[in-house]
């Protein structure tokens, strides 16, 4: 009940409101209200009285008063910020999997995850895109229902879950984990035009005395190196990895114990992508930055 779906559908459906629609509370209201009155044998069936106009306004002059000051056109401001050579982060929420377009169908989110997300997102063009940074863990994660080829049911997924402190930030619900899907993340940082790759969440490997990597998928008898179609019909094809003990806190990429270094590396040739950061530990100092 916590999702963004409703309000993407309002939008799709041109019925929705944007922000800037609160610097006139009064044609604003007239528009939401009409809206209610053209619906109130939906709200009628689900027992929801409809708002009285002057309730509603007053309401809508309270978010004014607190929201106008920031109301701004973004698309304008980030134009002007780029012509000053300002730099401009431009951060993505949710993974790729979960795109609208891209990812597992229909479980996803209302809207393009991907990179190319930002541009339609913000109102830039492609060009003036700069360096695409790629975020996975050290493993995998999901939360919610939907295909997830390399969940782990046994005892080492709790474990991921546990030392990788693995639950929703709003919700608190345990996310799904599982072993580190190269094929997945191969795919994302295709779609995502990624220049570099950012490895988090090293340390929660610590401790396994074999880790496994998906590097390729049986599907209806056939083993294939691609994302398919319907991802819940694949299995995965695992690499074992010998496990180490003390990446945890570690901030030079020599430091580490052998057998992380060797899975790094061989991260890097599974996904066709230059890993740039490693990180150690929830410390924001215990990052390894790549050459």
């Amino acid at each position: 009940g916590r999702g963004i779906g409703p309000s993407y559908s309002d939008k799709i459906s041109r019925s929705g409101h944007r922000i800037g629609e609160l610097k006139d509370t009064n044609k604003l209201c007239e528009k939401i209200f009409e809206y209610f009155e053209q619906n109130s044998s939906y709200f009628k069936a689900l027992d929801i009285n409809l708002p009285n106009k002057n309730e509603l306004l007053f309401e809508l002059e309270l978010y004014a008063k607190k929201l106008k000051p920031f109301i701004v056109d973004t698309t304008k401001l980030t134009w002007e910020l780029l012509e000053k050579n300002e730099k401009l982060l431009l951060e993505g929420a949710q993974g790729t999997m979960l795109d609208i377009d891209h990812g597992t169908y229909p479980f996803v989110t209302s809207s393009n995850t991907i990179a190319a997300g930002a541009c339609s997102g913000i109102g830039l063009s492609p060009k003036s895109v700069g360096n695409v940074t790629g975020i996975a863990k050290a493993y995998c994660t999901r939360v919610g229902n939907g295909p997830f080829p390399t969940e782990d049911f046994s005892g080492e997924g709790d474990i991921l879950r546990t030392n990788g402190h693995e639950f929703g930030t709003t919700t608190g619900r345990a996310r799904r984990c599982g072993w580190f899907d190269a094929i997945a993340t191969k795919y994302a940082c295709k779609l995502n035009g990624c220049d570099d790759l950012a490895i988090m969440k090293l340390d929660v490997l610590d401790g396994f005395e074999k880790i496994k990597v998906c590097v390729g998928y049986e599907y209806f008898g056939e083993k294939i190196d691609f994302v398919p179609f319907d991802l819940e019909n694949v299995t995965p094809i695992y690499k074992e990895f010998d496990g180490w003990n003390g990446s945890k806190g570690v901030r030079e990429f020599d430091k580490l114990p052998q057998n992380a270094k060797d899975y790094v590396l061989e991260l890097e040739k599974l996904v066709d992508t230059k890993i740039g950061l490693i990180s150690t530990s929830p410390d924001r100092e215990d990052t390894i930055f790549m050459k």
